[in-house]
């Protein structure tokens, strides 16, 4: 029987109203019990039976929709002229959530390259996804646009420095992370953001790809803490509403919250990656963490299909949607999704959605849709076209997906156990 036990009260961002947004201060989070885990679920349109779902934010006020629009293509691949008519036609059709960043340092496996929003590295065009952003919203009314999440580097001491004025080392400290913020708010041109989330950790965990943790790579970092002390002062000044991390490991989650217990801001949120080729790494632990009925920590999933890989383009290399897609545009990027085991689970995955009536995208899609532990996936696109396709997997793919496509699905699985990591 699932517990009951009520979740421990934290302290609420009650010092700014929100009132633009029609949103009060947080109350005491409610108790789930495992068959009301979709219990904050609403639609869209209640008369619309294939509208987006929205979704409340841990123990947030937040409601979002299930599809996040993910932007990191903006200003390299996608011109600002396309990334408005991406950003229009995501909030026409229900996505109320955008995602953004000052920049992602990301490691693979056997690969290390530095990607920044927009994709891939160059100075001369960091923060441009912002600026892009920034300029569509002149058009827009940001309080209908309820919520938006952007993020804190961590810690790197090699390729960022140039993000900060007065530091060569980034860490996850007051300066930092009021930098960052300051740096943010001005190239958005606004004055608050929903949800700030740390990219990754300060201190050495395993992330974007890495699937171990070396113990050999332990390093002093910024205490648990001194870093929620340094997100309460923006809270208090009204600058940031809700906190989150990202590329986080269950010790990362469960510090935190447990340091929020002393009067500080507990971390809402959550951002891995989390697709059919990557499963294990959250469902072993993180899934029970996260649960509303312990930490209460929302799922925000990125690369749902595998950075593209689960559109099965790059099962021809040859093929031009392979050609123009971003891992083989830039070399090293996610290189995990290319490698030849990879490839054969996202051939089994293909045929069983061919089996079932189903593309590939809908069978992805679908599957992460439908997991409990699931508040919203970031969905990126270079066209509307390609938004389009994935907007519609998610409203017009069985909900949930059937029985025994999950079973093939299943079986897939125990064949291929996050292939990425092979």
């Amino acid at each position: 029987m699932a517990s009951t036990a009520s979740i421990p009260t934290f302290p609420c961002n009650k010092t700014c109203s929100f009132s633009r947004h029609g949103f009060a201060s947080r109350s005491k989070p409610p108790t789930f019990s495992s068959r009301t885990w979709r219990s904050a679920a609403i639609s869209a349109n209640l008369k619309e039976k294939t509208a987006l779902e929205y979704r409340k934010l841990g123990d947030s006020d937040l409601k979002i929709s299930e599809i996040t629009l993910g932007t990191m293509t903006f200003g390299e691949q996608t011109p600002e002229k396309e990334a408005h008519e991406i950003l229009s036609y995501a909030f026409e059709h229900g996505i109320n959530a955008l995602d953004t960043s000052e920049a992602i340092l990301l490691r693979d496996a056997m690969t290390c390259c530095l990607l920044q929003y927009p994709l891939p590295m160059k100075k001369e065009t960091q923060g441009k996804t912002d600026l892009y952003i920034a300029s569509w919203l002149k058009s827009q009314s940001r309080e209908k646009l309820l919520f938006w999440q952007t993020k804190v580097c961590g810690y790197s001491e090699q390729f960022l420095s140039y993000l900060r004025d007065n530091t060569k080392v980034l860490r996850v400290d007051a300066a930092n992370i009021r930098e960052s913020v300051e740096k943010s708010l001005k190239r958005l041109n606004t004055d608050y953001i929903d949800l700030l989330q740390i990219h990754w950790p300060d201190r050495y965990a395993p992330s974007f790809g890495e699937f171990f943790y070396d113990p050999s790579r332990w390093r002093p970092s910024i205490p648990f803490v001194e870093q929620l002390k340094a997100f309460q002062e923006l809270i208090d000044e009204g600058k940031v509403r809700y906190i989150g991390v990202c590329n986080e490991t269950s010790y990362g989650v469960i510090e935190f919250v447990h340091a929020a217990k002393v009067g500080l801001p507990k971390i809402v949120s959550i951002q891995n990656s989390y697709n059919l080729l990557g499963r294990c790494r959250f469902e072993i632990d993180l899934a029970e963490v996260c649960h509303p009925n312990n930490c209460n920590i929302g799922l925000l999933a990125y690369s749902p299909l595998g950075g593209g890989a689960l559109t099965g383009k790059y099962l021809d290399i040859y093929s031009e949607a392979a050609k123009r897609g971003r891992l083989n545009l830039f070399p090293g990027y996610m290189e995990r999704y290319n490698r030849s085991i990879a490839k054969e689970a996202i051939t089994e995955y293909t045929k069983v959605a061919k089996k079932h009536g189903l593309t590939l995208v809908q069978l992805a899609l679908g599957f992460a849709r439908d997991r409990l532990f699931m508040t919203s996936s970031i969905v990126g696109a270079t066209s509307v076209d390609q938004l389009k396709e994935n907007i519609d997997a998610f409203i017009t793919t069985e909900r949930p997906l059937p029985a025994e496509v999950m079973a093939d699905i299943d079986t897939t699985f125990k064949r291929y156990k996050d292939p990425t990591s092979l």
